[in-house]
């Protein structure tokens, strides 16, 4: 009897030390980051060279998307803009959304960490019942009157990590809390780079102002000469309804102009969480930026964008669920346990004879095993791994995207800067044409149509050189947002409710492991 009931304990140990060895193991693929191609990352940009002797005037240093981004737009030495970044990050809409998210996520990591540890409820009060001659052991008939039940009891539960199924879970949601910080930082990113467009934008059309004011002042004068000559005898009637109509076409533009203008500053005053009412923006003819940003290497770039980051966290959060899934095939182990005291009269309740207790596990046995579910399971996991494979190809497109937005910028940067040396030669060409065509007519050597078409030549030289500058202000904006924003700057505590600085993201650039 001793050897028997030995034998049973040594079993009863010996799946205990399995269960022991077993709980909290994953089942969870080894995580890696894929490689974006074949080829592997990029050693350099296509379009990063730098004529000789050009260098770069970006702060460069160890960049990481864990890293604050810094106030990068105060390269471009612009106090007006740093006051908009700084109204912006305090007041925009979709950025306390998207911190307000980040909160939510933190918010169900924390739940999901909660099932790491046992949960504790307590309760107290009576109950009124009346058992059934049966269940007493009594023959049919037998009044049993009703009685009633003071209880005052605590239950404690607890979820064995067999598995890995608790920890893959916890694992999934601190990766979706890491995804959804870097949304953030992306968010954050993308509206630094709104409001310096928009800036730029604004004062792009405040010089096209400034030029089409000048142009009208120029084309009253020349009306006033068209004027005089007719009255002298001079010319016909023609050349004045001509300068009547150049001077009304240029009003007209100039109307269009202050169209767009108006409509860029509402947009601004959005970006900075005002209704257009209470915003104004004085006019500010925009000069040509010089800021030459260096592309850095390739492989860099991961590192620094944040939504490659949230990319890369939201396959680590999927691979944590194919554990989760594979996990549902085994074995579950509840322990439960309550205990108090229980009495018919209040007055008695909490005397020691009233005590109770129930240990042992959920209902059923030991262990709850899966034995038939209609392929739930297996579609379940199916579905894992698929969500698994569809964010690999979301990620690997996201790289290819930020390789992609780097190179357009780099080559618009490089090829804007000849397009604007080829057009001031073009403005001052067609401002030495327009001034001999006005001295010949004066003359009587030609004809007022000429006059105009070299006027409007002239405008439309110096109108597409200030669009050149914009689109270069511009440029410069897309290529930073596209590199990641700055970096190189010591992190900054964030301010109350902003979240806290994004996780380094792991861009290694492993193969994936077979799933």
């Amino acid at each position: 009897m001793q050897a028997q009931w030995m034998k049973r304990s040594l079993g009863v140990s010996g799946l205990l030390a399995t269960l022991l060895v077993v709980a909290g193991c994953s089942m969870a693929p080894t995580y890696e980051v894929p490689t974006v191609t074949d080829k592997g990352t990029p050693t350099a940009f296509k379009e990063a060279a730098l004529p000789a002797g050009e260098a770069g005037t970006w702060k460069t240093a160890e960049p990481s998307e864990a890293l604050a981004r810094g106030e990068w737009w105060k390269v471009f030495g612009d106090a007006t803009l740093d006051k908009l970044e700084a109204d912006a990050l305090s007041a925009n809409q979709n950025l306390k959304a998207a911190a307000a998210r980040v909160q939510e996520a933190r918010g169900v990591q924390r739940q999901a960490r909660a099932a790491l540890f046992p949960t504790l409820d307590a309760g107290f009060g009576p109950s009124r019942q009346k058992v059934s001659p049966a269940s007493q052991m009594q023959p049919d008939g037998t009044n049993i009157a009703p009685f009633t039940l003071w209880r005052a009891q605590a239950s404690v539960g607890y979820e064995v990590d067999l598995f890995g199924r608790v920890s893959d879970n916890v694992a999934a949601a601190r990766a979706d809390a890491e995804q959804s910080e870097a949304l953030y930082r992306s968010v954050q990113l993308a509206l630094q780079a709104d409001v310096a467009q928009n800036y730029f934008n604004l004062r792009e059309l405040d010089a096209e102002q400034a030029l089409y004011t000048q142009t009208v002042t120029l084309r009253e004068e020349a009306l006033k000469l068209v004027q005089r000559r007719f009255t002298e005898g001079d010319i016909g009637e023609l050349d004045v309804a001509r300068a009547k109509a150049e001077l009304a076409t240029a009003q007209s533009d100039a109307l269009a102009v202050a169209r767009l203008r108006a409509a860029s500053e509402h947009s601004l005053a959005i970006l900075l969480g005002k209704t257009p009412a209470e915003f104004s923006f004085a006019p500010s003819p925009l000069v040509p930026v010089t800021v030459q940003v260096p592309a850095g290497l390739p492989s860099a770039l991961l590192e620094r964008r944040p939504d490659i980051a949230a990319a890369e966290r939201a396959m680590a959060a999927a691979n944590a669920r194919i554990g989760v899934a594979k996990a549902a095939f085994f074995p579950s182990l509840s322990l439960t346990g309550s205990g108090g005291f229980e009495a018919a009269t209040l007055g008695d309740l909490f005397n020691w004879s009233s005590r109770t207790f129930l240990l042992g596990p959920v209902v059923g046995g030991l262990l709850s095993m899966p034995i038939f579910d209609g392929g739930a399971r297996s579609g379940n996991l199916s579905r894992a791994r698929a969500q698994y494979e569809e964010d690999v190809a979301n990620y690997r497109q996201q790289v290819l995207v930020a390789f992609q937005e780097v190179e357009d910028n780099l080559s618009n940067l490089r090829l804007l800067a000849q397009q604007t040396r080829a057009q001031d030669d073009a403005v001052k060409a067609s401002g030495r044409a327009a001034q001999l065509s006005r001295t010949q007519y004066q003359e009587g050597s030609i004809a007022y149509l000429d006059v105009i078409d070299a006027e409007r030549t002239v405008l439309q030289t110096r109108r597409s050189a200030v669009q050149l500058a914009g689109a270069q202000a511009v440029s410069t904006v897309n290529l930073i947002r596209a590199l990641g924003g700055g970096w190189g700057d010591l992190p900054k505590t964030p301010a109350d409710g902003a979240p806290a600085a994004v996780p380094t993201a792991n861009a290694t650039g492993a193969t994936v492991a077979a799933r």
